[in-house]
């Protein structure tokens, strides 16, 4: 039977230890404000102002009722408008912009029965290559009626919605567009496993590496371990070692049945692949010391450690791509080290890149890896 009085105490105590810790209370507190926010921000909005450049090789009145109507046009966000072809294609390639469209010399010349445009698309971003994609085909639906019809609109007439049908099978094509998907068709299971990868390895490593060294530290292990004649060093590092050697094991099973159940394609080949996922592994390890070179328990490390890895989960495009949320997410998704895994794991698995092209990312994670081991490294001594 409950005795009240003792009951409002065991309330009391737990409030009392709450205060304790203040570091659980504020992810207490502000844990369910982040996720609110991530959810309403950071899932699958509205995917606008996609940057692209517009090759235009011809001059006219079509031309300019063409450059007008994209500008005017939400999902695109035109960097620029050149004539130079080679240049827009490489600025597509080098990831610069996600579509290249290449208005051809004669789209303006009357004695031309059918006008031949170009999207040049990168296919590797799965969702914003088909906005894109279906965007530009109504575009050009709309311009290739007004054609045929020879009626003249003005550019405010001319607007289209990205989400605007299209079939072009029953319809005199005096516009055709011609979709060029450098990296293939690109089917959304390809564009999530990459990330689900590195997700895992994240989740893996920080929760692993977290529960290992707070929960040694509660049941007193860390402790009598430390008084034993073995440095700082050789425990961090020979714990470092043991988790890198239990999440390669891992990356290769998740790798192998990415490969054997989805049939998912690696382009630039397993090992370069798997040596992104060393390095991935080696950071968020990195970053599991850090988190709990100072907490003293397991429940206390999980609190301190959901305020980092959720946001990373949502704002670092594993699910979506990174444009669809609000510009302040966007600049915010790039603090985070699981951005450039990501983005080094599809570089090599959907493009086919090399770990020289993805060198940048690849920087950037070592980057945060030594600077998680210097901060871990300096707590525990701290510590100790």
């Amino acid at each position: 039977m409950i005795e009240p009085k003792k009951f409002w105490w065991m309330i009391k105590k737990e409030l009392i230890s709450l205060k304790r810790h203040p570091a659980r209370l504020v992810s207490i507190l502000a844990f369910p404000i982040i996720m609110i926010l991530l959810f309403g921000y950071g899932m699958g909005g509205e995917m606008t102002d996609l940057p692209i450049v517009v090759v235009s090789q011809s001059h006219g009145d079509l031309t300019d009722l063409t450059l007008d109507t994209i500008k005017s046009t939400e999902t695109y966000h035109v960097v620029e408008v050149i004539d130079d072809l080679d240049e827009g294609k490489e600025r597509v390639d080098n990831a610069e912009v996600k579509a290249a469209i290449i208005l051809p010399s004669d789209y303006d010349d009357d004695s031309s029965h059918q006008k031949g445009v170009t999207l040049y698309l990168d296919s590797s971003d799965q969702m914003a290559a088909q906005i894109l994609e279906s965007s530009t085909q109504g575009i050009f639906y709309r311009l290739s009626n007004m054609v045929a019809a020879q009626t003249s609109v003005s550019t405010k007439d001319a607007d289209i919605e990205p989400s605007i049908s299209h079939s072009l099978n029953n319809f005199k094509d005096d516009i055709s567009l011609h979709i060029n998907r450098i990296y293939g068709n690109i089917k959304y299971i390809d564009f999530l496993v990459p990330a689900i990868l590195g997700m895992t390895i994240m989740m893996s490593c920080m929760m692993g590496m977290g529960a290992t060294i707070a929960g040694e530290r509660e049941t007193g292990e860390l402790a009598r371990l430390f008084m034993t004649p073995t440095s700082v060093s050789t425990v961090i590092g020979g714990k470092i070692a043991a988790k890198l050697l239990i999440e390669l094991v891992r990356a290769l099973i998740l790798i192998f049945m990415a490969v054997l159940l989805f049939n998912v394609s690696i382009k630039g080949g397993f090992l370069q692949t798997f040596i992104v996922l060393v390095i991935g592994a080696l950071c968020f390890v990195g970053f599991g010391i850090m988190l709990s070179a100072r907490t003293q328990t397991q429940e206390d490390y999980a609190q301190i450690s959901l305020p980092f890895s959720m946001p990373m989960m949502f704002v670092s495009g594993v699910f979506y791509p990174i444009e669809t949320m609000p510009w302040i997410l966007q600049k915010l998704a790039y603090i985070f080290p699981l951005t450039y895994l990501n983005d080094a794991m599809r570089g090599i698995m959907l493009k086919g890149q090399t770990l020289g092209d993805v060198w940048f990312d690849l920087v950037v994670l070592l980057g945060f890896t030594l600077l998680f081991f210097i901060i871990g490294v300096k707590r525990f001594n701290r510590d100790v």
